[in-house]
């Protein structure tokens, strides 16, 4: 039915939280301890600049503890849907409540109206209606996933290809037309370069639907280190523009990759959201209850900000470790993805307080549920206060192994005192992986990743060149440990091109001959280069996109990486997960 004439509301459920398609219509339910109204926006469009019918919760009938909730009759899958929540707006208390904005579900399973929306307009008072995203009603079980599930690791270990989506087939060079460029169907065409390669697993940059207005203006963020939604799928990835479309495009990815035996792993940003410090916008999650979401100072206005981006998540609080435990298991049950990789996963080792925890329950939270279990589990061990690599504190978790990248770079620099460092690397970092639960496989080896310098740059240049990013070059780190090769940056000398093609090929063989888990960085494979910019997070252009057509240096280090990857698959002590010492040849 149309939301226009919904039928008489009923109390609802408290649980489960969202929006849950149910027999003759739509349960509705959302937290917010200190919210005094709580408002219903439904809408007939994705896009439509006002509600068609808008409901009051009573909060004697539609109120169970924290917890607001409604049936409402005749809606289903594909109803677009926001929320109004009134409540005190105390920043010394920790309240931030707008009732001119409308929110996110912070539940929702699908995001729409990317197309109306406007950020300056959430983080400037008055109504934003006719500016604001809007959550979709989603039934999970509405997808036919034929026979697909998610993947088991392949025996031996896993080679790890880092990519964003978008990126991957966004360049005119993929040969796909307009509507298929930059999407999951766009990624899909290309599958077969993926098995070329002999990639056994994919890490895909944040696929959560995230906010492409937070960066400098004129610029996109296009990494989507952004989150607006925990449970949506980017709809800007998406072919299909419907309010549906970006779930089951995104299912369909999922299982042309199952079918070519390639696993999915999400990069997911459990740390920070889009709505940034103070005087940042009111998405979601500021406008329900401001002080569980976030860590606040003893100020209670000031946001703690363990992240570098104004905000850190208060993973540890007892609502929003509910909220990630149920992103994740959506993600697995609903999504089928085969692993997980925690962006800044530091922080979900810190309190309420921002204080580093000995047991934090939102990782035993993940490591002991029951549908995570045979989930791959991958920790970035360290914030921006916290190096954590061979510590992490959750248990089951590869960890991304720094350590491993910087004694590639010294020892290819050159520099004095590296040999001893590397030969620790070489075999697995078992001085850094140290503990009884922890293998050579636990170590994620990479030289480079979409930090820093691609491995072209890496061999090109010695100082980063980030002034596309309007940020005044303080973006990005200064640690790069390049060696230009001769030249700094771009040049036509063959003996320079020569040699910078030699110390490519010496970092590729050191990370594929190390034992552990490879990682290689899309376009690493084929040279492509940045021109020296080392964090081109703002960049929707070819700075991030993959050249298919890299010319012929490109397509010999392809053919090289591709006759490297089966060669290092063919060697037994390679496949062994487990350390080997002088105890073991006996």
């Amino acid at each position: 039915m149309s939301a226009s004439t919904p039928s008489h509301p009923k109390s609802g459920l408290s649980f489960p939280q969202g929006a849950t398609p149910l027999a003759g219509g739509v349960n509705f339910a959302v937290f917010s301890k200190y919210a005094d109204r709580v408002q219903l926006l439904l809408f007939d469009g994705p896009e439509d600049p006002a509600p068609s019918a808008v409901i009051d919760l009573d909060p004697d009938q539609n109120r169970t503890g924290y917890y607001w909730h409604l049936f409402v009759p005749g809606l289903g899958h594909g109803q677009v849907y926001a929320w109004r929540v009134h409540g005190p707006c105390r920043p010394d208390l920790g309240h931030r409540f707008d009732g001119d904005k409308v929110l996110l579900d912070p539940f929702g399973l699908a995001v729409t109206g990317m197309g109306i929306y406007d950020r300056k307009a959430a983080c400037l008072p008055g109504d934003n209606t006719d500016r604001a995203l809007r959550s979709v009603v989603i039934d999970p079980g509405r997808y036919d996933w034929e026979d697909d599930l998610p993947l088991a690791p392949p025996p031996g270990r896993e080679v790890v290809y880092e990519m964003h989506v978008g990126a991957f087939t966004a360049h005119p060079s993929s040969g796909l037309d307009d509507r298929l460029r930059g999407t999951y169907a766009g990624l899909v065409s290309r599958i077969d370069h993926l098995k070329e390669m002999g990639v056994t697993t994919v890490e895909l940059l944040p696929v959560h639907q995230y906010d492409p207005q937070d960066a400098p203006a004129g610029l996109t963020n296009y990494w989507g280190y952004s989150t607006v939604s925990y449970f949506a799928p980017h709809g800007g990835y998406s072919s299909d523009s419907s309010p549906t479309g970006p779930v089951d495009e995104f299912r369909d990815m999922v299982k042309a990759l199952h079918r070519a035996g390639i696993r999915v792993v999400l990069d997911v940003v459990y740390n920070h959201t889009a709505e940034a410090g103070d005087g940042g916008p009111v998405l979601s999650w500021r406008g329900f209850g401001n002080n569980a979401y976030y860590m606040l100072g003893e100020d209670r206005s000031e946001f703690l900000d363990f992240t570098g981006c104004g905000n850190t998540v208060n993973a540890n609080h007892s609502i929003v470790r509910r909220m990630i435990l149920a992103s994740l298991r959506h993600w697995v049950r609903h999504m089928h993805v085969d692993g997980i990789r925690f962006d800044l996963a530091a922080v979900l080792s810190r309190g309420e307080d921002g204080q580093p925890l000995q047991n934090a329950p939102v990782l035993w939270g993940i490591e002991s549920d029951p549908v995570l279990a045979g989930t791959t589990l991958v920790a970035e061990p360290w914030d921006p206060g916290l190096h954590l690599t061979g510590s992490f504190p959750g248990h089951g978790f590869a960890q991304w192994n720094d350590r491993f990248r910087d004694a590639a770079r010294r020892f290819w620099r050159g520099d004095d005192g590296t040999i001893e460092e590397l030969m620790g690397r070489i075999v697995g970092s078992p001085d850094v992986f140290a503990g009884p639960e922890l293998t050579p496989f636990d170590s994620v080896n990479f030289v480079t990743c979409h930090d820093g310098f691609s491995l072209r740059d890496l061999v090109s240049y010695t100082i980063k060149r980030n002034d596309a990013n309007l940020e005044g070059g303080r973006d990005g780190s200064d640690h790069n440990l390049g060696s230009n090769s001769g030249v700094e940056g771009e040049t036509d000398d063959p003996e320079v091109l020569r040699r910078r093609d030699r110390r490519v090929r010496n970092f590729l063989a050191l990370l594929f001959l190390s034992h552990g888990t490879p990682l290689l960085w899309m376009g690493d494979e084929s040279g492509h280069t940045r021109r020296g910019n080392n964090n081109p997070w703002c960049q929707d252009n070819e700075f991030n996109w993959l050249d298919w057509n890299p010319g012929d240096r490109g397509d010999a280090l392809r053919e090289f990486v591709r006759k490297l990857i089966v060669f290092c698959g063919g060697l037994p002590v390679l496949g062994e997960n487990r350390y080997w010492t002088a105890a073991n040849e006996k």
